[in-house]
């Protein structure tokens, strides 16, 4: 399998990383904060949601407070995500010495790149270090996933030669920014091996056609031989991503799709996803919604030895439209770790049953039936 997403994708796998799993804001935002602290040199990070609260002045405090020092601060935010985000939180980075940046600001773009967003979730330290994965910054990501205002997340700590390839994915945004993309700060270290992971770092790019991510998830499900296991925001993937998800669970692979229950923060999405729950319940997919709060991580595992993670979800906007980035870990162990992590999201879940489903009313079927006219940009 590696070998083949090698060819198909024609990105190498890097060998000697190290990857910390890093379960809800709790354990993410301590994290990320104390490597911003520790910078030496260099700042690059890139969000798409970037909102107003606690946690969003504690990062601009942060990071000013890094710029004032004389670390070159670098800050990609994207202009729908973010655009909420107060004025007076940008100036002051501003004034402490971060370069600030929008990405794509939708005034002074077409209808077609405004529709076209980054989606990535990025912060790369000194060169050395890097985090990605689902969450945003904002106060709905603090907690532990123990109630409605504390959101379900996943995100990676990355150490080793990935690091290049994470890094990579920031350069391919900010490039768009109009600025040098290097400068005497940089100096392409190289990187250590601190682990025994082996890692693929794929970008996925808004284009005409289907994206890297795409035929990522195409090949991974095309190859499982026992299980497959998604946890995802938002569940609306394409025809053929659907088919095969469909084909997988008829050759007797078992299918396990984990996404939002009563606190799903996007209800139309919500009914998109909907609308392909009977095609899958009828073929075998087990479908679960979790109950607690709001379920965003974006984790695929398969046959309990490869594991995807980062910022795509498995819906056509990351797989055609939003830039996205993936890390895919050739490992066992970690791959147990999400999936336990994914036994314990179950036991906080309610599994969807299809002769229930079937009696679901009138105009749940009519919502389904309409959302399917615009479901290609959810």
């Amino acid at each position: 399998m590696k070998r083949m997403l090698e060819s198909v994708l024609g990105v190498s796998v890097t060998s000697g990383n190290r990857i910390d799993v890093l379960k809800n804001g709790d354990q993410i935002f301590p994290a990320m904060l104390e490597a911003i602290d520790a910078a030496e040199r260099s700042i690059d990070f890139l969000t798409f949601i970037y909102w107003n609260g606690e946690i969003g002045q504690e990062f601009a405090d942060h990071l000013s407070a890094k710029a004032r020092e004389g670390v070159r601060v670098r800050v990609l935010l994207d202009a729908a995500g973010a655009w909420e985000l107060d004025t007076d939180v940008v100036d002051g980075m501003d004034e402490a010495g971060c370069d600030v940046r929008w990405f794509r600001p939708i005034k002074a773009r077409g209808a077609l790149q405004a529709n076209n967003r980054t989606h990535r979730k990025l912060l790369v330290c000194d060169e050395t270090l890097a985090f990605t994965g689902g969450v945003g910054i904002a106060d709905v990501w603090g907690g532990d996933a123990r109630g409605e205002g504390e959101w379900r997340d996943t995100h990676f700590r990355v150490v080793g030669p990935a690091v290049a390839g994470l890094r990579g994915a920031f350069f391919d945004n900010w490039a768009e920014t109009g600025t040098d993309l290097v400068d005497e700060v940089d100096r392409f270290p190289e990187l250590s091996q601190p682990g025994e992971l082996d890692v693929q770092v794929i970008k996925g790019v808004a284009e005409a056609g289907n994206s890297d991510v795409w035929n990522l998830f195409r090949v991974l499900i095309d190859c499982a031989e026992e299980r497959i296991r998604i946890t995802t925001a938002y569940f609306t993937p394409d025809e053929e991503i659907l088919r095969r998800l469909l084909n997988a669970s008829e050759r007797g692979v078992s299918v396990e799709v984990l996404v939002p229950g009563p606190h799903a923060d996007k209800r139309l999405v919500q009914v998109a996803s909907e609308a392909s729950f009977r095609e899958l319940l009828d073929a075998g997919v087990q479908i679960c919604t979790f109950q607690p709060s709001m379920l965003h991580a974006k984790v695929l595992t398969i046959d309990s030895s490869v594991c995807v993670v980062g910022s795509a979800n498995m819906n056509q906007r990351s797989t055609e439209h939003d830039d996205e980035v993936c890390l895919v870990i050739f490992d066992e162990a970690m791959t147990a770790v999400l999936d336990g992590h994914m036994d314990e999201d179950l036991q906080r879940a309610e599994p969807i049953d299809l002769d229930e489903w079937e009696k679901r009313g009138l105009l749940q079927r009519i919502e389904e039936k309409a959302v399917k006219v615009i479901d290609g940009l959810l």
